[in-house]
């Protein structure tokens, strides 16, 4: 399913964001785009080898998605624990649509990537008297292998770790840094030089960073790690960075997106209010790992019966039964029952969270935690090959934004953070293998002229929203997603209309560029999932309740063409093997 890596010369679609020409232009060997724990690793391994390396991150070095992530790193680290039995929970949650080779990869090489993370200055919560690894377990995961920092931490024990050692590469080196940070800067535009090679990218620079306005960064190799598109629903725990830009951007550059209908909604999010929007507090797949029931109104342990792990089944399963739950009873949440910690486990092991809760007026140590699905993770995104390489020669993407083939139609739990170590390692030995094959000298881009595509209004970002959750959320049919599809071709053709008319379009700036980039990624999303007639994984469609391996075994991608339109193919069934452990009931 994964991409060849090799690339077609000049197949960008000609279609890119309105802005001004770059103002200025710095150069670098390889320009990494996003500072989580996928673009940092990339980045070091980089400058270590020699490279010199720009980072352009969206806000501060530290705002990126890794610093939210709670519950842990999943590898097997532990006694007992294996590759081969990590290999097994990643398939089955993955509903056979994983890459057996991607996966295989990831848990084979995790091991000794997390052993490096931590050589790096990474602090996971150990054992005081052995000072091993303290290991615990989350949905679908049939061993403790989840490494933790800080209680529900993790994330920003990474983040920390990684920049701090990106500080100290910045300034370690004689004759100046091997790597250059430019914060502050949204990523607009992929730069090709006349053979249609990759040849950096254009940005924006808001008023905070080291340059004004819009300019470039001219390099042989760029990598896009920019995280997730939470953003493009109304409720998510996604921070508001979280809007889709490297997905955008590759379309727009010509490269494939796969498996972008699996959008993962993670089933125990706080639940605020009906009217709640934005970035919602998340509550750890960890607190149950530990012990926490979910119960509706009346006490009732709902999950009990629906799967073999009860609480821990793989995301999806958990989220449907919440979901039923919800629609049997008429509640507007469920809830998580954890009173059984005490005071002592929740402050020691879970700080982060019950310092949220107790911001909104809930103490989980005494009382209930009420909690409803909300978007969390794309399955999805820019399909590559297992070095990270996309269908645009010299174009590469890690993390979350990427489709490596690992996730499936479902993310097993914790495994987000391993794949941008393991694949973020991959990709800097192909790009520093690349640069020394290229040798030495500057690359050429083609200078964008002022001006380009048509711009959505900055309000349209909360239309595209609301039309997404009600489209084509947790639940879809045929009926849902239609009229989502209908209402966001409309946003688009009258911007289309408007430019192509009167030369009309939205002021471009942060705003109008990030509604335009939220919107592309809503349309493609929803093209795919119209396109899934069946039920797997994290993509529920009520209409079409069941699975289908049959027909629908195989994986689907989308291009953008020339002419603003979605292209969307499916593979071919014959290449999958049997399914190797998939549940029954999809």
């Amino acid at each position: 399913m994964t991409a060849s890596g090799a690339g077609t010369p000049g197949s960008s679609t000609g279609i890119r964001l309105n802005a001004p020409a770059p103002g200025w232009a710095i150069s670098a060997d390889v320009v990494v785009v996003g500072s989580g724990v996928a673009g940092l690793t990339v980045a070091l391994r980089c400058a270590a080898a020699g490279a010199k390396v720009t980072v352009v991150t969206k806000a501060h070095l530290d705002d990126g998605s890794t610093r939210w992530a709670q519950g842990g790193i999943a590898a097997a680290l532990g006694e007992g624990d294996t590759p081969g039995q990590h290999l097994d929970d990643t398939l089955v949650a993955g509903v056979g649509l994983c890459d057996e080779n991607a996966v295989r990869t990831l848990v084979s090489e995790g091991p000794g990537a997390v052993r490096r993370l931590i050589a790096t200055g990474a602090r996971f919560d150990s054992d005081p008297d052995t000072g091993e690894v303290l290991l615990t377990r989350e949905g679908g995961h049939h061993r403790d292998r989840i490494a933790h920092a800080g209680g529900d931490a993790t994330g920003a024990e990474v983040s920390r770790a990684l920049i701090e050692a990106v500080r100290e590469a910045r300034t370690a080196r004689d004759g100046g840094p091997q790597l250059e940070l430019i914060e502050n800067a949204l990523v607009l535009d992929l730069l090709e030089d006349a053979e249609g090679r990759t040849a950096g990218v254009t940005l924006h620079v808001m008023g905070e960073g080291r340059r004004d306005g819009v300019g470039a960064v001219h390099a042989p190799a760029v990598v896009l790690a920019t995280g997730g598109m939470g953003q493009v629903f109304s409720s998510t725990t996604n921070p508001p960075v979280s809007t889709g830009d490297g997905v955008a951007l590759a379309l727009r550059a010509g490269a494939e997106v796969s498996d972008i209908e699996f959008v993962q909604f993670h089933p125990t999010v706080l639940w605020l209010g009906p009217d709640a929007e934005g970035q919602q507090p998340l509550v750890s797949e960890a607190v149950r790992g530990e012990g926490a029931h979910l119960v509706d109104a009346d006490g009732v342990r709902f999950m009990v019966g629906q799967h073999e792990l009860a609480e821990l089944a793989p995301r999806d399963i958990v989220t449907k039964g919440i979901m039923r739950r919800m629609q049997e009873t008429g509640a507007a949440h469920m809830f998580l029952d954890a009173r059984h910690f005490g005071a002592r486990m929740w402050e020691r092991r879970f700080p982060t969270i019950l310092a949220a809760c107790r911001a909104h007026g809930i103490d989980p140590v005494t009382g209930l935690i009420p909690v409803a699905p909300a978007a969390h993770y794309a399955s999805g995104g820019v399909r590559t090959d297992l070095h990270g390489r996309t269908t645009v020669p010299g174009l590469y993407a890690c993390g979350e934004v990427a489709c490596t083939g690992v996730h499936g139609a479902n993310r097993l739990a914790s495994n987000s953070l391993l794949e941008g170590l393991v694949f973020a390692e991959r990709i800097a030995d192909d790009v520093i293998g690349a640069l020394a094959g290229r040798g030495a000298g500057p690359v050429h881009p083609v200078v964008p002229e002022p001006g380009g595509a048509p711009l959505l209004a900055s309000e349209a970002r909360y239309e595209v929203q609301r039309i997404m959750s009600a489209g084509a959320g947790v639940l879809r049919s045929a009926e849902s997603l239609t009229a989502a599809a209908g209402a966001l071709e409309r946003l688009h053709t009258a911007a289309v209309e408007a430019y192509d008319r009167e030369g009309k379009t939205a002021e471009p700036c942060v705003e109008t560029w990030e509604a335009t980039n939220l919107s592309l990624v809503a349309r493609v999303l929803v093209a795919a999932a119209r396109r899934r007639e069946e039920t797997r994984g994290c993509h529920w469609r009520e209409d079409r309740p069941e699975r289908d391996d049959r027909q629908w075994r195989r994986h689907l991608v989308v291009r953008l063409t020339p002419h603003r339109t979605l292209d969307v193919r499916s593979t071919g069934g014959q290449d999958f093997p049997p399914v190797r452990g998939a549940r029954a009931d999809g």
